[in-house]
């Protein structure tokens, strides 16, 4: 009967020190919510940090696109003017 008693005791002393109300938290679970909550916010942040850098990948990648659209035409229209030369001093030659 006597450590029946003790037992259930120590159980509702551990579970009174469970408790979720912040005011009847202990200093460990106090700390351990902390730790909870900032880590929270570590994740949140890196989250919303992980966030920019794809979309400043995006962005980047889209420049790039363009860039490499850009100078593809601009090799063709060189391309281009080097043929309509070529074919000026082939026509000269042919002509003397």
């Amino acid at each position: 009967m006597k450590s029946t008693m003790v037992g259930t005791l120590l159980a509702l002393a551990v579970l009174a020190g469970c408790s979720r109300e912040e005011e009847a938290m202990g200093p460990a679970q106090r700390a351990g919510k902390a730790l909870d909550e900032a880590g929270a916010k570590v994740t949140d942040s890196l989250k919303d940090e992980l966030a920019k850098a794809d979309r400043a990948a995006d962005e980047a990648r889209d420049k790039v696109e363009d860039a490499t659209r850009d100078a593809s035409r601009g090799l063709e229209r060189a391309t281009e003017e080097v043929g309509k030369k070529l074919e000026e001093a082939g026509e000269k030659i042919q002509d003397k």
